[in-house]
């Protein structure tokens, strides 16, 4: 087995974007990278270097803004650290882990690659670009550290991890559900016109694409406890609500898995004071 990697360059709306994206048979994964006004947002992954590297040496920016730790937004961070004489800006959380050598689970490693130690800065609530000033907006849940960025001139909002599709399928085992439900209600109280995500890009109508997945995140929440107030087991419940075995289940050794949403769901009752 082997992975088949390619990537698309882009521009919609003044945002120029790198789109990576590795496959294995029928099973594929993408991300994509963004510059705007001065700013690089995210990295790409070390695996799809051969294509990230070359739009970073092409792009016009003065400071690099990362969502949050991942491998696939931070791994060639290295390389913007080593090219060029600027600030790389990450939640303080995630600083010291992103300096040492990357421990992730081998899958992970086959698909995005070994992300190399950088050094970056800890992010403010504000930052200020050449033409804007932009909103560092918490949105966690996806992972502890993840943050979104809302450039207020343009209303253009970069939600990293945050949206991915609006009907959430399967999660990693540390996503926490009612977290990325909180975050979603905070991002919707901002004032903003257009969406890019690290994974499907520019969403169309991203206001009310993200009120829909907010929507669809709560009343999977009623349901799944509903359900396991009737006696169901977490196992159970997946399978009524989740019958289709995605490949990323098996990939992954489930780290990823429906069964996170169930449990995650709740734990989280349980944990609720």
């Amino acid at each position: 087995m082997f992975l088949k990697k390619k990537a698309t360059l882009g521009e919609k709306n003044g945002v120029s974007y790198l789109n990576g994206e590795v496959k294995i048979q029928n099973f594929s994964l993408n991300v994509y990278s963004y510059v705007v006004d001065g700013v690089l947002i995210d990295t790409g992954s070390q695996s799809l270097h051969k294509y990230f590297e070359p739009f970073i040496d092409g792009a016009d920016f003065d400071q690099v803004m990362m969502t949050h730790f991942h491998e696939d937004h931070t791994g060639c961070g290295a390389y913007v650290e080593k090219t060029r004489q600027i600030p790389l800006y990450l939640n303080e959380k995630s600083i010291e882990y992103c300096t040492q050598r990357a421990d992730y689970p081998f899958y992970r490693q086959f698909f995005w690659g070994r992300r190399k130690p950088f050094h970056a800065k800890a992010i403010q609530e504000t930052f200020t670009s050449r033409n804007a000033v932009w909103d560092v907006i918490d949105t966690p849940g996806h992972a502890f550290d993840h943050k979104a960025f809302l450039n207020r001139k343009t209303g253009q909002l970069f939600t990293g991890d945050l949206f991915v599709n609006e009907m959430t399928k399967v999660i990693l085992a540390e996503e926490n559900i009612l977290t990325i439900i909180q975050s979603l209600k905070r991002v919707l109280t901002y004032d903003f016109q257009e969406v890019f995500c690290s994974h499907a890009g520019f969403v169309e109508d991203g206001r009310r694409a993200l009120e829909r997945k907010r929507n669809y995140l709560v009343s999977l929440t009623e349901e799944v406890l509903m359900l396991h107030e009737k006696g169901d087991s977490p196992e159970m419940i997946r399978n009524r609500l989740f019958p289709k075995k995605y490949p990323i289940i098996k990939f992954s050794g489930r780290e990823w898995d429906s069964l996170h949403i169930v449990t995650s769901i709740i734990n989280e009752q349980h944990d609720a004071p």
